[in-house]
């Protein structure tokens, strides 16, 4: 039993759901959002106040700009898709302390929140003073 509690509480470290995220944005924490795909899938459509850093463009030199004392929640389409897990992974060997959001952008929308861009869907809208 002790090895299955340190399992679950291990991934919840590693890991967020959707609604724990919008939590965590209504709460100001400090979080901050990377899309992991490609330009054109952010452009497209994206979770408000994320940024967008490709995982196949993570080096320490574009992301030296970047506060180390955040928490970065990587997200890429949904399960899919592994381009969270590689920017997750990619973020972490940089030096940064990363989650992974379940799910990605498909959960995202599930869960009922908006999203931005070019194709946005409309639903709940994180209220935060990011």
């Amino acid at each position: 039993m002790k090895k299955q509690i340190e399992f679950y509480k291990n991934k919840l470290t590693f890991e967020m759901d959707p609604s724990d995220l919008f939590d965590a944005l209504e709460n100001n924490e400090d979080i901050i959002i990377i899309d992991t795909r490609q330009s054109f899938g952010f452009e497209q459509e994206h979770i408000p106040t994320a940024i967008n850093l490709p995982h196949r463009e993570m080096t320490e030199k574009n992301t030296n700009h970047l506060d180390k004392t955040k928490t970065y929640v990587c997200y890429c389409d949904g399960i899919g898709c592994n381009a969270s897990t590689k920017g997750a992974l990619y973020m972490t060997k940089l030096g940064f302390k990363v989650k992974e959001l379940m799910g990605g952008i498909e959960w995202w929308k599930f869960d009922g929140y908006a999203t931005q861009g070019k194709k946005s869907s409309k639903g709940t809208m994180v209220q935060c003073a990011c």
